[in-house]
């Protein structure tokens, strides 16, 4: 394993780490701690940026450029991923089973429609 590759493994499971960590400090009101929550939460996601950014340069690859396929990416990954965790929640939390696994498997597919998005098709 080269050392950008095992750098960017640490950094990437440290802030996803934290993220998550975050995410549950806030959404569980049993841990009474919102606000440091959010606070771990945004650690996360400003830590893994930084990550891209490390490991890019460790690399040498050229600076991401940001067109409209990458918003497009984006904003494809960010609804599907929303949806899916709109379904945990109808499933884990509101004890609605079946609607919840259908919105999840709808996040599911849109996400799998990201791999023909981003590769195209041949």
């Amino acid at each position: 394993m080269k050392k950008s590759s095992f750098i960017a493994l640490i950094m990437g499971t440290v802030s996803g780490c934290m993220f998550a960590l975050g995410m549950c400090m806030a959404l569980l009101p049993e841990w009474n701690a919102f606000v440091p929550g959010i606070i771990l939460g945004a650690a996360g996601i400003i830590l893994g940026l930084v990550t891209v950014l490390v490991w890019r340069k460790k690399e040498n690859k050229a600076p991401i450029k940001i067109g409209e396929k990458t918003v497009g990416a984006i904003l494809i990954s960010v609804f599907g991923a929303l949806l899916l965790g709109v379904g945990m929640c109808f499933c884990l939390v509101w004890n609605n089973i079946i609607l919840g696994t259908v919105i999840g498997m709808f996040g599911i597919i849109t996400l799998l429609f990201l791999i023909p998005f981003i590769k195209g098709l041949k």
